[in-house]
């Protein structure tokens, strides 16, 4: 039952991200979310708010890499497809006032302390994404290095979609973006 709570916590951490950011995050945001009792906090995460939030970054980052492994290979068009259907959803989340759990651990503070770590946290994260797709893109027929590049342009074009939609209120630049995509691996 305690491993359960506490990934409850991770969880509702995980959301708090990004919805808040880290420095908008509380704790009782994550207590009243995942149900936890206050005392779980440092039973669980010894390390306060940068243990907690560290621990939220990594499990998104896996969360997302294990969803890229599961993109379809047929094409590089249908990873480049299947991939803009994938995000969406968070764009549109992003549109909303939401936003992307590991781009929230490197920007807007909240933990001076930890800055560095988090942000090395993230860009393992974001390397990791940037792996899994070049690994689908590949598997599609796209020679390393051009499979590479298209990789990190599309986690460039989901990172630069959550600023500009949740800028506008709207998904019309990562729509533009998605197009352009297409359009490239056609």
């Amino acid at each position: 039952m305690a491993a359960d709570t506490r990934d409850r916590m991770i969880e509702a951490t995980v959301s708090a991200l990004q919805r808040h950011g880290v420095a908008g995050m509380s704790f009782t945001d994550v207590l009243r979310d995942s149900g936890a009792a206050r005392g779980a906090i440092y039973h669980h995460f010894p390390g306060g708010k940068l243990q907690l939030v560290a621990q939220a970054a990594q499990l998104n980052g896996l969360q997302v890499r294990r969803a890229l492994g599961d993109l379809p290979t047929e094409s590089p068009a249908a990873v480049v497809s299947a991939f803009l259907e994938l995000v969406r959803p968070v764009v549109r989340a992003s549109a909303a006032g939401g936003g992307c759990a590991i781009a929230a651990v490197t920007v807007g503070g909240g933990l001076e302390s930890g800055e560095l770590e988090l942000r090395q946290i993230a860009d393992s994260a974001f390397s990791s994404w940037a792996g899994q797709l070049a690994e689908r893109l590949q598997a599609s027929g796209l020679e390393s290095d051009r499979a590479r590049d298209l990789a990190t342009t599309l986690i460039v074009l989901l990172e630069g979609a959550h600023v500009l939609c949740r800028a506008s209120g709207n998904i019309e630049a990562f729509d533009s973006a998605a197009r352009t995509a297409t359009v490239l691996v056609g």
